[in-house]
């Protein structure tokens, strides 16, 4: 049943995404109910009795679905209509891919009860750091418009074009995404600290170098030392931006990008 629920919140996503923008009450509508639908399906997905799906898929889902409740609060708050064109499309793929590609069931018999609390806090750190992402990109879009005078006799901008148009100005965007990685740093923070203190409590295994950890060392180590550059160097613009797309880029790599090798190239169960 839930395949059909992941389904159509996909469907939901993509008809937001495109929608003209001045069908405001139909996006936030469809959104919200598409969100409904995914976080229904991904919980009766993920959860079992005494037991939890892990995956690169079902942990990208997760990350998106936050992604979408905080495009949608961000919009509520500021006009950024246009990031919903970056964010439900990848949405609606993220969706359907643990109908896919599974994951595997881990028992939570013999676990810290911590365990699921450092999945929740990992899942939110990349879901802020996610959104922090699209907001850069969102950023470079707009600083490219505002660098590119239509010529005369030109046709009408479409309504993405519009759309960027009516975003708050740059040192505005800039504060936001500023907020955005501090918070998900902090985030990110924890969830180092959980995984790297208390590894055999949370997995029953000691703490070792591999790949996640690493890529998530070194993504920490960029967002740690903007956010320091931009305290004591005052770093924005390009500078600000390159960091944000660098960082995010490296956390992908972290989980998803590490597991996806491990579970669908080399058909590895992990925890």
């Amino acid at each position: 049943m839930q395949t059909y629920f992941f389904i159509l919140a996909a469907l939901l996503y993509l008809g937001c995404a495109f929608l003209p923008s001045e069908r405001r009450l139909p996006i936030s509508l469809g959104t919200v109910i598409g969100w409904l639908l995914h976080g229904g399906a991904l919980v009766y997905d993920m959860f079992a009795p005494d037991a939890v799906r892990v995956g690169f898929a079902v942990m990208l889902s997760a990350t998106m679905w936050v992604s979408v409740a905080a495009y949608w609060l961000e919009n509520r708050n500021f006009s950024l209509d246009s990031l919903r064109v970056l964010v439900l499309p990848v949405a609606a793929v993220a969706v359907i891919l643990p109908s896919v590609f599974p994951g595997n069931m881990v028992e939570l018999a013999g676990k810290s009860d911590w365990f699921l609390w450092h999945i929740a806090v990992s899942i939110l750190a990349y879901s802020t750091l996610t959104i922090a992402a699209f907001h850069a990109v969102l950023m470079v879009l707009q600083e490219s418009r505002l660098h590119t005078r239509p010529k005369m006799g030109a046709a009408q901008p479409g309504w993405f074009s519009i759309a960027l148009d009516r975003l708050p100005a740059l040192l505005t965007m800039e504060k936001i995404l500023f907020r955005l990685i501090a918070f998900g740093f902090v985030l990110l923070t924890l969830t180092v600290l959980s995984g790297v203190v208390f590894s055999e409590q949370l997995f029953q295994k000691a703490f070792r170098w591999d790949h996640k950890t690493i890529f998530t060392l070194l993504s920490w180590c960029l967002f740690g030392l903007l956010l320091a550059g931009r305290k004591w160097q005052g770093w924005r613009g390009r500078t600000a931006l390159s960091f944000t797309l660098a960082g995010f880029a490296i956390l992908l790599l972290a989980y998803v990008g590490s597991r996806f090798v491990l579970e669908v190239v080399l058909h590895r169960i992990l925890v």
